[in-house]
């Protein structure tokens, strides 16, 4: 049988910086995949990414009171099925909005110039209709949340709209994409209770140094074409010192969780040992990034990145396992 990657190559349909084996090629008409692409579907790291700070959020949203028939500390499956689509669908519609601001910077970087817009694949017009399509499916989801969620989540749109055009002026669009993509911290809370507190603050705040130091990491990967076309990031700016910055970022997220699970744990609710035993797991998943680290080295950039997924997995398990103590012992609280 040919081999896929192959195929994809000589027929032209290959993105470069995304892997050729993948269910999107196997499952999709050929048709379909120029915009699979677009809504890099062949790359699921970027949702769950988006994703994490909800579950976190949901998860640890419901330990603000003591366990009783009304709240039992577990995270609704509901909002977790509901974040999950949300994610899939605003991610997706994230990076078509973001190929259509960039596709002539896309065009100039080696990593980028294979994607559907600047290799001409597909239409402005025709990426334009399929970000409609996908804010709709989002929308969709927003809806069945409460009013002040969906409030709150209709805001979060301003800190997407600008965030592609942040390379250009500032050193820190890794602020403007933990901005956005943090704001999930925010939206699993007030899908619970209908409010913010001060413990959705923080987890919000250690959810977006959590996203600039990931971030970094993966702009290492562009830093040489980013310099000939005029494209700023934290990994230009950082450089060499990228490991101290990823130290001071990292720490700064886990004392910010740490911060968040202690205001959530001042009623008469709150996590228990094993969401701090997995902070502390998190915490050394995020030192061993650091120590492993080759800032030269875009293949094992990538990989690092990516990892960040697993963290995202340690912290919501840490919560879901607090919840199931604070059920098995409910006297205690």
């Amino acid at each position: 049988m040919q081999n896929w990657s192959d195929r994809m190559v000589h027929s032209g349909e290959r993105v470069a910086d995304a892997p050729s084996y993948n269910w999107v090629y196997r499952a999709l008409p050929r048709v379909l995949w120029p915009y699979a692409q677009l809504a890099r579907w062949d790359r699921p790291i970027g949702w769950q990414l988006l994703m994490w700070p909800c579950w976190w959020s949901a998860a640890l949203a419901p330990q603000w009171a003591a366990p009783s028939a009304v709240h039992t500390g577990l995270p609704s499956l509901w909002h977790l099925a509901l974040f999950l689509i949300g994610a899939i669908a605003m991610r997706g519609a994230g990076c078509t909005y973001n190929d259509l601001v960039d596709h002539k910077v896309d065009a100039q970087v080696a990593r980028t110039r294979s994607r559907p817009l600047p290799s001409g694949r597909v239409s402005r017009g025709r990426a334009k209709m399929f970000l409609v399509l996908q804010s709709l499916a989002g929308l969709a989801v927003l809806l069945q949340f409460n009013l002040f969620a969906v409030g709150l989540g209709i805001l979060s749109l301003a800190t997407v709209a600008i965030y592609p055009f942040l390379k250009r002026v500032t050193d820190w669009p890794q602020l403007g994409l933990g901005l956005a993509f943090s704001w999930g911290a925010l939206m699993g809370w007030a899908a619970y209770w209908g409010s913010l507190s001060l413990a959705a603050l923080a987890l919000y705040a250690g959810s977006i140094l959590w996203t600039i130091g990931y971030d970094t990491i993966y702009a290492h990967q562009d830093r040489e074409d980013d310099a000939l076309v005029g494209v700023r990031s934290t990994a230009r700016l950082f450089g060499e010192r990228t490991k101290p910055a990823l130290a001071i970022l990292y720490l700064g997220a886990i004392l910010c969780f740490a911060t968040a699970f202690a205001l959530t744990g001042a009623g008469s609710g709150g996590p228990t040992w094993p969401a701090y035993a997995g902070l502390a797991i998190g915490a050394g998943q995020m030192i061993w990034q650091i120590r492993t680290l080759d800032i030269d080295d875009g293949e094992q950039c990538l990989k690092l990145f990516k990892s960040n997924a697993l963290f995202g997995w340690i912290i919501f398990l840490g919560l879901v396992f607090s919840a199931l103590w604070m059920l098995s012992f409910p006297f205690a609280y």
